[in-house]
């Protein structure tokens, strides 16, 4: 995993959705040992999951590995093996095994990003030999905002869940805190974050997209304070297609 800079964690920390899911790590870590080791962290596309994730590997120690959908048994294992700095070889099964072992040995989390990737029999079936050859090693499954609903269907990865917590909307603080963040030069009121947060239907990626729309008017405006007048003359992205234009006859 790459290191994120000091900077960009002072300025994520404060997000709720690091704090939630940190809680969240926490709580698997200091748990008692007959209480399950698994946590799901879920929500919509947006509100910062991964950026969540990112932040806490750096904080816990933890290993971080994003699913791809395309990944195959072997190559899932293969990826977490490499995140744990092992050298990833041999059968499927000795790879569980390996990873299983430094796991309980190091008491490092591992974090499973865009999870519901792995909502497969066959990807289920592997989170759960790591799960029982890590000796009950804390393992967070973070993904979309039906993954709780979707993991019913394999009991031994349900009944093994510790917490469930879902990833909440941004806030006009967080909207503040992302406006210093990717907007440092610009100077905008509390009326227009509240706009842009209500353009955004409070997602933290549009959010991000709405503050550069803010940065284009601001080079072609001129103008560093945005005031509501302003905010009124900026196309805003709200999440929906662009009208198709017509054509010249």
């Amino acid at each position: 995993m790459d290191k994120i800079n000091s900077g960009n964690i002072a300025n994520v920390a404060p997000l709720r959705n690091v704090k939630i899911l940190g809680a969240l790590i926490q709580q698997l870590k200091d748990r008692e040992p007959d209480m399950p080791g698994m946590g799901c962290f879920h929500g919509f596309s947006g509100y910062g999951k991964s950026s969540a994730a990112t932040y806490n590997a750096q904080l816990y120690d933890a290993c971080w590995v994003e699913v791809k959908s395309v990944w195959s048994r072997k190559v899932f294992v293969r990826k977490v093996a490499e995140a744990l700095g092992l050298t990833a070889a041999g059968l499927i099964s000795d790879m569980v095994d390996q990873i299983g072992e430094e796991l309980a040995k190091s008491g490092r989390p591992l974090l499973l990003d865009e999870a519901h990737q792995l909502c497969r029999d066959e990807m289920m079936g592997v989170v759960h030999d790591i799960y029982n050859s890590s000796q009950g090693s804390a393992i967070v499954l973070i993904g979309e905002e039906m993954l709780p609903q979707k993991l019913k269907r394999w009991e031994r990865i349900h009944n093994r869940m510790f917490g469930w917590p879902a990833a909440q909307p941004a806030d006009l603080r967080e909207t503040a805190i992302l406006a210093r963040l990717k907007q440092p030069t610009l100077t905008i009121g509390e009326d227009v974050l509240q706009i842009i947060l209500e353009k955004s239907a409070a997602n933290y990626r549009r959010i991000v997209t709405n503050l550069n729309q803010v940065r284009l008017y601001s080079l072609e405006s001129g103008r560093t304070t945005i005031t509501p007048s302003d905010a009124a003359k900026i196309e805003f992205f709200i999440g929906e297609a662009p009208t198709p234009r017509r054509t010249v006859a």
